[in-house]
This record gives C-alpha cells, structure tokens and sequence, in this order.
C-alpha cells in the first residue's frame, strides 16, 4: 500500500491562483474552499505556495506593504514527483511536519497536491474496506 504511486491517490482537480492575486482574493478562495494552502503557478508552472499561516503571518506585520500573493507566498518548497511512492510522502510528512506536498513532474508542471490526509485514508481503506467508526454517516455522504 505505501510502494503505490503518488498519482493514484493525488488531488488532481486543483484551485491555484497566479502571484498577482490580491491577497483578499486569495482569502476568498480559500474560505469558500475550504483550503489551508494554494499551489502558486505561472503558465502551469509550480513557483510557490501561499497557506493561510502566510496570510496570518502578514496581517500581524503592521508594517507591510504586501497586497499580493506574490508578496508572501513561499517558494522554498518541497515538492514529489508522480511516481515517487506514497510511503516517501508518508516519510516527508513525519519528518518535515507539513501536511501537503505540491506533485509536480520533471518540468515543473504542477499535477496534483497529496496531503497528510489522503496518505491516511488510503492507507485505511487498503487495510479496512468498509468503515468501522459512524460507518451509518459515512454511507449516507456516498
């Protein structure tokens, strides 16, 4: 279950935003979606990430001029390959204390995102096909 690829168990269906997206919009998009990080891309490109602890960081800084993702988003960012397995996920996961990894190929084109999360659940499911906890209200969100 873990020497699986990344790509079968990666978020491909992605929001992402460019770096000039205001720092509102990007709060916006996070809010509506539920997100707590957001690939920064430039013509497919992966080039940063910007969470909501940057968003938080910025608005305690009173002195900063910053109005775009640009400004604050991270770009020393670790990142996996598609066919890198989900155990090397699992590991960088314990060991660098983060929870989603941008999936990006040779080129740098962003192709998914694999969280903390989606490790767990697969690896679950492997081991336990049917829930066993509040199996009824998982069923029901089916």
């Amino acid at each position: 279950m873990l020497n699986e690829e990344v790509r079968k168990i990666m978020t491909k269906d992605l929001n992402t935003v460019t770096a000039d997206v205001t720092l509102e919009e990007v709060g916006k998009i996070m809010i509506k979606n539920k997100l707590n990080l957001v690939p920064v891309v430039e013509n497919g490109k992966l080039i940063g990430m910007v969470g909501t602890h940057d968003l938080w960081r910025n608005s305690m800084n009173p002195k900063s001029n910053a109005t775009t993702v640009g400004d604050i988003m991270s770009t020393n960012i670790i990142k996996i390959a598609p066919k890198d397995k989900v155990g090397t996920a699992a590991e960088l996961f314990m060991d660098k204390r983060f929870k989603t990894l941008p999936v990006v190929n040779l080129d740098n084109d962003l192709k998914g995102v694999v969280t903390a999360f989606d490790v767990m659940r697969h690896t679950l499911r492997k081991e336990y096909k049917t829930p066993i906890l509040y199996q009824e209200v998982i069923e029901s969100r089916v």
